[in-house]
């Protein structure tokens, strides 16, 4: 019979040891990798398929056939009945939001991204307290990217006088890379504003400081401040968890003005390239003229093409775009990368002087006009949940168009001379940097 040594037991005995011990450590870095892997897949990685095919109308903004085409292609319809106000800058907006804050009688609806500690906050802050402790229902919704005070006093007065506070997507790996860009407020489910304005001492002027914002919000009433209401609950129901009914958030709303509009709401959560076709197709039915002010113009391939293609049909087209004066220089850098094609085909460029460029708002043919939270690059059309009000409205259009001419006033335009000797250091950040454009 074969004896073993007096030692090789203890060597049996080790090596199940050692291979269990390799084997945890294999499972935890597969975990670990898996994980990883989730996080990056959700966050940076388009899972939905892209309109990438060409794009062209029979039809013109001004036919019935557009309307038609917006109202049902893109989720809620264009209702009539609407009015809309235009708000300029903060020394108008804020007053004018603070005022029917304070005048809530049931319900308040808030949506948020910029919430930066200051004296605008504490001033918002107070209105949304003073509410719910005189016993309106006040629902607080606020991107946790887009604050530096998640945990101030100021937050603590809003959950201690009742306010239901809710920060969007604080602790949450898989989505910390989808934002909610929306900017939304709806007072007893009659007056909604909605647009780019954040809420900080930086927009507070009169959008004439180099150090502070230019931009514009929209007072909204009339049956389609319904569909913002619907647009602030599609996320507060994601993150809280509980839907919000009856009169005190959809009262019977009746006409009191003559602009039909719509609410159109996107969001990665519905998996679609909505955003992104509103502005394909209103740029493919441009007839006479496209007028954009954005802050972060990155377009795609297929939004250039057809802006170059609507040149050749002879629309004007012009665009403002930021400054040196902008809050992310690399991003106007990859953004003035794509202008070349552009300018060569008669497209009028000018940049925005007085202040940081925050407007978004998108006027074609004197007739349609988006206006909103949405920018014009990957990340609004993609990743962020993003709202903006639609207007078919040719009166309200006329009034914008003169906005548009005021801003034209107030900036410079870049010739395509210019633009081909803008310094080399800018040249090769825009390329380089636009890679990562999805995430700009």
């Amino acid at each position: 019979m074969l004896r073993l040594p007096h030692f090789a037991p203890s060597l049996f005995e080790d090596e199940p040891q050692s291979t269990g011990h390799g084997l945890a450590t294999l499972a935890l870095t597969a975990a670990i990798s898996g994980t990883l892997a989730v996080i990056i897949s959700k966050n940076f990685l388009e899972t939905e398929r892209k309109i990438t095919h060409h794009i062209e109308t029979d039809y013109g903004v001004c036919d019935e056939a557009f309307a038609r085409t917006m109202s049902h292609l893109l989720g809620p319809p264009l209702v009539a009945g609407n009015k809309v106000t235009l708000l300029q800058n903060g020394a108008e907006i804020f007053p004018r939001m603070l005022e029917v804050i304070r005048q809530a009688k049931y319900s308040v609806t808030f949506e948020n991204f910029v919430w930066t500690k200051g004296r605008i906050v504490d001033q918002f802050s107070a209105a949304f307290a003073e509410c719910a402790r005189r016993g309106v229902k006040v629902h607080f919704l606020q991107d946790a990217m887009g604050s530096n005070c998640l945990d101030s006093r100021c937050m603590q007065d809003m959950r201690d006088a009742g306010v239901e506070v809710e920060i969007f997507r604080r602790y949450n790996l898989t989505n910390f890379n989808h934002r909610t860009h929306r900017k939304l407020l709806v007072v007893d489910g009659r007056i909604g504003f909605v647009g780019g304005v954040g809420i900080s001492d930086l927009w507070d002027g009169h959008g004439n400081q180099s150090d502070h914002w230019r931009d514009t919000q929209y007072e909204v009433e009339g049956p389609v401040v319904a569909q913002m209401q619907q647009a602030f609950l599609d996320n507060w129901m994601q993150t809280r968890a509980r839907v919000l009914h009856g009169d005190l958030y959809f009262p019977e709303l009746f006409p009191c003005g003559n602009t039909p509009c719509q609410i159109f709401k996107s969001s990665v959560s519905e998996g679609a390239d909505s955003a992104r076709l509103m502005f394909l197709l209103s740029i493919a039915a441009a007839r006479q003229s496209i007028r954009i002010v954005n802050p972060y113009f990155i377009p795609d391939m297929l939004v250039l093409h057809l802006l170059k293609e609507a040149r050749e049909r002879g629309v004007s087209v012009e665009i403002i775009a930021p400054s040196e004066r902008i809050d992310q220089r690399v991003v106007r850098y990859v953004g003035r990368a794509r202008w070349g094609g552009l300018l060569r085909r008669g497209v009028r460029f000018y940049e925005f002087q007085p202040a940081l460029l925050h407007s978004k708002y998108f006027v074609v043919d004197e007739q349609w006009v988006s206006v909103g939270s949405c920018n014009l690059d990957d990340r609004s059309l993609c990743l962020n949940e993003e709202a903006n009000l639609n207007v078919w409205d040719r009166q309200f259009a006329q009034q914008h168009f003169e906005v548009f001419e005021a801003d034209k006033k107030r900036s410079r335009e870049i010739t395509w001379q210019e633009w081909r000797q803008r310094p080399l250091r800018e040249k090769i950040l825009g390329h380089v940097a636009g890679i990562l454009r999805s995430q700009l």
